[in-house]
């Protein structure tokens, strides 16, 4: 799990530690923990060097992080050196772990990841969920996370915090879902509908996948605009390694960007919305196709097997796509356009059209378009390593000190 590691140690919510020695001994501690997640396992002395901290202020922060259960010490870092070896430390594999939660219009999915990155536990369910209440729907879920946090304390885990992904418009610094109008929510909160003793956060799965870019994508730069579809689309910007979120939390929704003022209506009260020309619905009846259980997978090998239908429904799509991105390129000026969750799979199709609106549209200005790597799973693992963030910012909140 790598970050950049910063000066200045905040929370997940951006609220900066307090400067107290307290703080400052907070701080500290989470400057370790995301130095050895991010180049571990290393000694005591290089972190120590990473950080800029003595030896004796790095063990006394490692030894209280070991009694907690957030470090583990391997043994003799190089055996062969010259000299008394240092004890090599890693983020521990048996203490804290996050549960991310994803609703999606078709599906339902949890799962567990542990400080070092890795999944532990998962569950997906396929499950039509458009124009369900959300009570049934949330109960489902909570039942698949009871049982998957039953399963990960068997294992010797303790789950941290839960993280849900939504397709819809998610109040800044609030669990209430404003609007998801592919699931037909409105001004639902989540919080007494999800009974958890966990600490809960929601979010919506665009931001979770922008995260999961973030955090976990090979060559992704700290400036970014991420591009993401199921039966939706959404957006989400990162900006220094960080989302911008808008004055409300709703930044980023664009599918409804319209690319066609005249055209068709669209849920959200607009008229010709991104959504009725590159979501997936819309691409399928471009194509002449019904609705399956595995839209995008249908369009994939249909496109090729070289279905000339499929393949300009595809082209439609990708220039809808590249007009709306040129907005967005041309005001915000990011590095680079990830284009993941559904898009990612139909990229090879997508991009031509793509591509050459958004370079005739911005004066060939320098932004690559690129492909995830994570795909479909972004909003789900972008969940669950926020809560292993949380851990990382603060770990003496994870371990009930103060």
């Amino acid at each position: 799990m790598t970050a950049p590691l910063h000066e200045e140690r905040r929370g997940t919510n951006g609220a900066r530690l307090p400067d107290t020695q307290q703080g400052m001994r907070r701080r500290n501690l989470s400057r370790v923990m995301h130095t050895v997640a991010a180049h571990g396992p290393l000694s005591r002395a290089a972190v120590a060097s990473h950080i800029g901290l003595t030896r004796a202020a790095v063990s006394t922060l490692v030894d209280e992080l070991i009694r907690t259960g957030l470090l583990d010490e391997l043994g003799p870092e190089r055996p062969s050196r010259v000299g008394r070896p240092g004890s090599a430390l890693a983020v521990s594999g048996r203490g804290p772990v996050g549960i991310g939660a994803e609703v999606g219009v078709d599906h339902l999915a949890v799962c567990a990841v542990d400080l070092r990155g890795e999944v532990r536990a998962r569950t997906v369910r396929q499950v039509g969920n458009r124009h369900r209440a959300p009570e049934p729907v949330l109960e489902e879920l909570s039942a698949m996370m009871e049982r998957l946090c039953a399963e990960v304390r068997q294992a010797g885990l303790s789950p941290a915090g839960l993280a849900v992904a939504v397709p819809g418009l998610v109040t800044r610094d609030s669990r209430t879902v404003v609007r998801a109008p592919n699931l037909g929510w409105r001004d639902i909160d989540l919080a007494p509908l999800l009974p958890s003793d966990l600490p809960l956060t929601v979010d919506n799965e665009a931001n979770f996948g922008a995260l999961a870019e973030l955090w976990l994508g090979a060559d992704t730069p700290e400036d970014f605009l991420h591009v993401s579809a199921e039966i939706g689309i959404g957006a989400a910007l990162v900006v220094d390694g960080r989302l911008l979120r808008g004055a409300h939390g709703f930044a980023g929704e664009l599918g409804h960007v319209p690319v066609r003022p005249e055209g068709p209506a669209c849920p959200c009260g607009g008229r010709g919305c991104l959504e009725q020309y590159a979501g997936e619905e819309a691409v399928l009846r471009a194509a002449g196709l019904e609705p399956g259980e595995d839209r995008v997978g249908l369009l994939a090998d249909r496109a090729a097997a070289q279905d000339a239908e499929v393949r300009h429904a595809l082209h439609g799509a990708g220039t809808a796509l590249g007009i709306a991105l040129t907005g967005a390129v041309n005001l915000l000026d990011p590095r680079a356009v990830v284009l993941g969750g559904a898009l990612s799979r139909l990229a090879p199709w997508l991009l031509p059209s793509l591509e050459r609106e958004l370079t005739g549209r911005t004066a060939g200005r320098a932004c690559r378009v690129t492909v995830s790597e994570i795909g479909p799973d972004g909003p789900l693992l972008g969940a669950a390593h926020s809560v292993m963030r949380a851990v990382l910012d603060d770990p003496v909140a994870v371990a009930g000190g103060g």
